[in-house]
């Protein structure tokens, strides 16, 4: 395949995309119980709008928010309200959650849909969105009605709809591309219409050809383009799919709107879809659950509030005893120590390994090699913001980008010494954001 889109740095990994890439999404029953996070999305978390021994309905909304940055919440199940109290999230903190015993009806709270949702007015598109509580399910989860309200004096001509998939062993954004292509490709167009974008560009990998093939059968519209992506990690980041698509820059500390350009996930697309046909709100997603350390690896269409347990127990346990788990895939995925956790909406994969894959390595000394610098896609330093937050120096750390980092994960990847070079920028990061926020209040 010629005039593949590409970009600076990257890595290539073992993909091990062919363990999940023939499997077709299977439905996963809802599970008896449910832990519905109320901050599974960036900004602001939820307020809950219910309490212990409310009955609810499918759909229904059980968290909102009025800040500018967040997204509403609502149940996957029908049932009995146990408990909202704290619980265990993915990111190794409790969240206050709500805790529903499903009462195995499925009764759905009112869902109004539009059998031709294009002919809705722009503002009522992003109004549907906003109400159904859709957000990134690319990993950001940032809200995705924020996101169709560019800054003012920001013009948004290309909408890229991000179908590269990059992480290895994921293969649920493929699945969705080759079995619900229309949803796709008609939320693609619902979401071009709310954020006014000119153009639609679907962007993807060059190893799915099957997704290639059918996206472009049914774009079919001079206003959608289905391009080919060079196989690269991470073909996927918003920055480095805006410079490989269009050619163009995103300012530092900017947004892709100040050049011209809006990305969104084709998981993402998917949801506007069923939110403005259907009615439907975000409670559920498909997800690949995979690795060697996993009997039966699949691709799953599941409720959002899933525990990890029961969603592993649907693939066929574990093959032995695993070495790590992982919520997402291995380069930028949050290793877990707790089955309880839920999936959540920015969830796209659970990744068990066995000891002999996830072995890890005790760091060496820096060689200087500079592998890291020359395979950062946002051309920083990894090797010397990982010092300063060595030694605790978040002011030059963050004077060295540290900010910037889109935490792909390429510079330990790529490390000769096995140094956790990502793991210290993301404490860096961490320390940078709460100095700030201790000066400004």
């Amino acid at each position: 395949m010629v005039n593949l889109k590409n970009f600076r740095g990257g890595v290539h990994p073992e993909y091990n995309k062919h363990i999940t890439s023939d499997k077709p999404i299977k439905v996963l029953p809802a599970p008896k119980e449910v832990v519905i996070p109320l901050a599974q999305h960036a900004g602001a978390p939820a307020e809950p709008l219910v309490k212990k021994g409310d009955s609810v309905l499918l759909g229904q909304e059980i968290g909102s928010s009025a800040e500018p940055i967040s997204a509403a919440v609502h149940t996957s199940v029908s049932g009995t309200v146990l408990a909202v109290e704290p619980r265990p999230s993915i990111n190794g903190r409790e969240v206050l959650s709500v805790v529903i015993e499903n009462d195995g009806q499925d009764a759905k709270a009112p869902m109004t849909g539009h059998d031709d949702p294009i002919q809705l007015p722009r503002e009522e598109i992003r109004k549907r969105i906003e109400a159904a509580g859709i957000v990134g399910l690319g990993g950001a989860a940032f809200p995705t009605a924020a996101k169709l309200s560019p800054p003012r004096g920001c013009k948004i001509e290309y909408l890229l709809i991000n179908g590269s998939e990059c992480e290895p062993y994921l293969t649920a954004d493929q699945k969705l591309m080759e079995e619900y292509t229309e949803d796709v490709v008609l939320g693609a167009k619902l979401l071009a219409k709310a954020c006014g974008a000119e153009k639609t560009i679907i962007a993807i990998e060059a190893n799915k050809p099957e997704a290639l093939r059918k996206m472009k059968a049914l774009a079919g519209s001079n206003a959608i383009e289905v391009v080919a992506l060079a196989v690269k990690y991470p073909a996927g980041g918003e920055k480095q799919l805006i410079k490989a698509v269009l050619n163009r820059e995103v300012p530092a500390h900017g947004l892709p709107a100040q050049c011209g350009a809006l990305v969104h996930n084709v998981g993402t697309a998917w949801a506007a879809a069923k939110a403005c046909r259907h009615g439907q709100p975000l409670i559920e997603r498909v997800i690949t659950v995979t690795g060697d350390g996993v009997k039966a690896p699949a691709n799953y269409l599941v409720r959002i509030g899933t525990p990890f347990r029961d969603i592993i127990a649907a693939a066929g346990g574990f093959a032995g005893e695993p070495g790590k788990v992982i919520a997402g895939g291995p380069m930028m995925g949050l290793a877990q120590f707790d089955l309880n956790v839920p999936i959540v909406k920015g969830v796209s994969g659970i990744l068990v390994l066995s000891d002999k894959v996830a072995n890890e390595f005790d760091p060496m000394p820096c060689i200087k090699c500079a592998r890291c610098v020359d395979v950062c896609p946002v051309y920083l330093m990894p090797v010397t913001i990982e010092k300063y937050a060595m030694n605790a120096m978040w002011d030059e750390a963050e004077d060295y980008g540290a900010m910037d980092c889109i935490e792909c994960g390429c510079c330990t990847y790529i490390c000769p010494s096995k140094r956790a070079l990502l793991s210290w920028i993301r404490l860096a990061k961490t320390e940078i954001v709460e100095a700030h926020s201790r000066h400004s209040s």
